[in-house]
């Protein structure tokens, strides 16, 4: 089965209207806590969280397309992640000027998507 990297699973019950619900929600890795949601799309087919990682990775954000969303706790505000922090930390730099642009886009799915090198399946 393909899976779109740019695509919120159906089973989050995402709603596009509620897109800055999230902002300020938690993020956890698969091994532990990343940062916080600075910014989140729910565009179809384009969608994506932006992380401030504050210290952990010194102040920078990263971009993580829809698809490595795992699950989200609204009671607890956090949502969940289905990569390490490492596959995190390895990822494409996040330029906010490149969000829209399509070969930084083509980077982060191939990165993130089927046969990139932080590719993990769903579960």
């Amino acid at each position: 089965m393909a899976i779109d990297v740019w695509t919120y699973r159906e089973t989050l019950g995402v709603d596009a209207n509620k897109a800055n619900i999230v902002s300020g929600y938690s993020v956890e890795a698969l091994d532990g806590s990343i940062g916080k949601v600075d910014e989140a799309t729910f565009d179809a087919g384009s969608a994506f969280i932006v992380v401030d990682t504050g210290p952990w990775i010194f102040g920078k954000k990263v971009m993580l397309p829809a698809g490595v969303v795992k699950s989200v706790d609204h009671d607890d505000e956090t949502i969940f992640v289905n990569r390490t922090k490492d596959e995190i930390k390895s990822a494409p730099e996040f330029d906010d000027s490149l969000a829209q642009d399509d070969d930084y886009r083509g980077r982060l799915g191939t990165y993130y998507g089927a046969g990139g090198a932080g590719y993990r399946d769903w579960d």
